[in-house]
């Protein structure tokens, strides 16, 4: 990914945090912004811990906690699939 699709997509994901209807929304645009810094920065960005335990969230029984980890496995996974809202 190069730096103008990195900004474009960070920017159109905060846009939707921004106006999501649903804390749990914006909570998955959170961790798609997240997945998509770790994307483009890779290892640099956060620990491999961190990486681990974000990945994780997606399985919490804490709804917000799970679509942080949801919008962060999309982030990471850009480009290969259209991203859902939740």
């Amino acid at each position: 990914m190069d730096e103008q699709t990195f900004q474009s997509e960070l920017d159109r994901a905060k846009t939707m945090q921004g106006i999501a209807k649903e804390p749990i929304e914006a909570d998955y645009w959170d961790g798609y912004q997240r997945g998509l810094r770790r994307l483009f920065h890779g290892e640099r960005f956060g620990t491999v811990r961190q990486h681990a335990l974000w990945l994780s969230f997606s399985n919490d029984a804490n709804e917000s906690k799970a679509a942080r980890g949801r919008g962060y496995r999309d982030g990471l996974r850009f480009g290969e699939e259209t991203p859902a809202t939740t």
